[in-house]
């Protein structure tokens, strides 16, 4: 598992004030983004806590990067216990094997989530870019400096995989708030 490099001073998890955390993941079949993000329930400003990747390409059989993805997930819940989870859901893959191993990635995905009883939310690429930009064919890279803006991040967010988790967890954070 890839951490980023947020300043952990500032963004200490063990504040006394009510929090809730949003975890974002971006499924992949080798590669899975990950970003939480809080907001207070008093002001409801969200702000990213952590992000970073789940690297599974060391692992050659199907069944071993299951296994190690949902270990990982289950270190990223007990660290940081988010109150929300909201995945991306798989929409087009023009290669069925690939689609087979996101399929199968995002089953465990839920699966380890419902297990840790995480409030579990689905949008699609184009409800995400809707949320973020309200233009649901954004490109990409306006969609990270939205994304930086959005959460304060000063720096580059790399992978893309943990930009689009980050987004993920924001497009949930603003259909909190709108509800």
């Amino acid at each position: 598992m890839q951490k980023n490099k947020l300043d952990k001073k500032q963004n200490n998890i063990h504040s006394a004030k009510k929090r809730n955390l949003i975890l974002g993941i971006d499924p992949g079949s080798t590669v899975i983004g990950y970003g939480v993000i809080e907001y207070e329930s008093t002001n409801r400003k969200p702000r990213a806590i952590d992000y970073g990747y789940i690297d599974l390409k060391q692992y050659c059989k199907q069944e071993e990067k299951l296994l190690h993805l949902s270990k990982d997930l289950k270190e990223i819940f007990k660290e940081y216990k988010p109150k929300y989870m909201a995945v991306e859901n798989i929409f087009f893959f023009k290669n069925a094997k690939t689609f087979t191993a996101v399929s199968e990635a995002k089953g465990v995905i839920l699966l380890t989530a419902a297990e840790a009883q995480i409030d579990i939310h689905e949008y699609t690429p184009l409800q995400v870019k809707q949320s973020i930009s309200g233009y649901g064919r954004a490109d990409k890279k306006i969609i990270e400096k939205l994304i930086q803006n959005s959460l304060d991040i000063c720096t580059n967010i790399t992978p893309d995989d943990s930009s689009d988790a980050l987004a993920i967890a924001l497009c949930h954070y603003h259909h909190l708030i709108n509800v």
